[in-house]
């Protein structure tokens, strides 16, 4: 019992040892060496004390292959990972947020929709590898769908910085399209002549641009019933702070307006005014060309 004493009498000055080497193996972000360097390891062990630490020490020294570098490193992101907090949504802001997204979808496929239609009636009226102005473009949907199907160079213009489809946009500044004299077979006027303020100028820049076989394709709201002119109402609050007052025009004041801007009506038809529910006006849409007339505008671009 005696010399069994004797062989463990350094036993309790190990486990300080491992404890220790434990705590510093943790800060160096090491695997914790207990199960390595157990009470009762596999290993045969000196058997006095004195060489038994000496051994225990050298073994737990941290490897060479462990830089200081490298340990900075791992306090470095064990402390930005100790930063991060992730902070779960209630159950009510997740049908919210799920909700919100449901309907910026279906409002953005009713708008690519609604200008697929339309950009099916125009290719009707408009030949294939044309080269179209879309005037007041918006989020030029109508001029991308054009440029699929009939093969056509479509620019599209606008008040606005950018459009949200991608195509050849040009910003108007309100005076002069910002394309060259008889180079377009086709302008869209795709309900923008009631956001005018200077018709003359939009009618002056629409003989210069275009050919002398180009037409012009029209859609305008005309407020017949009492419907249509509440709808005209509210529509004209909407914008008349970013483009003005808005100028409804009744059938008969259109076709005059085209008369004597020079153009000559070549067809027009009734659109039904369901078509946007969001919207329930009646529709109009007119194709027109120029007439002969003595002079046309020129302007060099």
């Amino acid at each position: 019992m005696k010399n069994s004493a004797a062989n463990y009498s350094g036993r309790g000055d190990y486990t300080q040892i491992e404890v220790s080497c434990i705590a510093d193996s943790r800060r160096q972000n090491l695997a914790p060496l207990t199960n390595r360097y157990c009470l009762f390891p596999q290993i045969a062990y000196p058997k006095d004390s004195a060489s038994r630490l000496q051994f225990l020490t050298s073994m737990l020294e941290p490897s060479a292959s462990v830089s200081q570098q490298a340990s900075s490193y791992v306090e470095e992101s064990i402390a930005t990972s100790q930063k991060t907090v992730f902070v779960r949504d209630k159950p009510a802001n997740i049908l919210l947020q799920g909700i919100q997204r449901r309907w910026r979808r279906n409002r953005r496929r009713r708008k690519v929709g609604r200008a697929y239609d339309m950009a099916l009636e125009i290719a009707k009226v408009v030949p294939a590898n044309s080269r179209i102005l879309d005037v007041g473009c918006g989020n030029g949907f109508i001029a991308h769908h054009l440029s699929a199907m009939l093969g056509a160079n479509v620019t599209g213009i606008d008040l606005e910085p950018g459009t949200e489809a991608a195509i050849d946009y040009r910003q108007f500044d309100g005076k002069h399209f910002p394309v060259a004299d008889s180079s377009i077979d086709a302008v869209l006027l795709c309900y923008v002549l009631h956001h005018v303020q200077r018709i003359d100028v939009v009618m002056s820049e629409l003989r210069r641009v275009l050919r002398a076989d180009g037409v012009v394709v029209i859609y305008e709201d005309v407020p017949d019933a009492w419907l249509d002119r509440l709808v005209c109402w509210t529509h004209n609050l909407k914008w008349q702070k970013r483009t003005g007052k808005c100028a409804f025009r009744s059938d008969l004041e259109w076709c005059t307006l085209f008369i004597s801007a020079g153009f000559e009506i070549v067809t027009e038809r009734s659109l039904s005014r369901w078509r946007n529910l969001t919207h329930p006006v009646r529709r109009k849409f007119f194709l027109a060309k120029l007439s002969e007339v003595p002079s046309k505008p020129q302007r060099n671009l």
